[in-house]
């Protein structure tokens, strides 16, 4: 009677764990800028959240960089600033573009030489769990 009690309780406790752990969030048209010589590429992509309830973009990784940050382009006083940011957020039933003029990503560190042409995995961190979407390398002059 206490194995099928225990297993019962695990159950309970485990599930919603697995519920959450897929963010209702989807990418589409995910690339990554390729620049030469290793210099910090960016990625871009469309987020669409189809969900109820608003997602939170706190992070990202990948095995082919040493580094992934959030950033967003500013302009202030007719400048261009790039600056870090620790969350992004989608609104329910809406979509979030990553561009290179607004939200992006900054990936430094290459571990693998990458060119155009090559598929790389990012997980995309958010608050509801995490989502691996494969990003297209694309050359420096594909247009947004």
């Amino acid at each position: 009677m206490r194995r099928p009690l225990l297993s019962l309780l695990l159950l309970a406790l485990l599930l919603p764990a697995a519920i959450a752990a897929t963010p209702a969030v989807r990418a589409e048209n995910a690339w990554i800028r390729w620049l030469p010589a290793n210099l910090p590429a960016a990625g871009y992509a469309t987020l669409v959240n189809s969900g109820d309830e608003p997602e939170v973009l706190i992070g990202a990784s990948s095995p082919d960089y040493g580094e992934v940050s959030l950033h967003q382009n500013v302009t202030r006083d007719g400048n261009v600033q790039m600056r870090p940011v620790e969350r992004i957020a989608i609104d329910p039933h809406s979509s979030l573009r990553l561009a290179a003029a607004g939200y992006h990503m900054m990936l430094m560190q290459p571990s693998k030489a990458l060119k155009p042409g090559d598929r790389v995995t990012i997980t995309l961190r958010f608050l509801s769990g995490t989502l691996e979407v494969q990003f297209e390398v694309r050359p420096a002059d594909s247009p947004s």
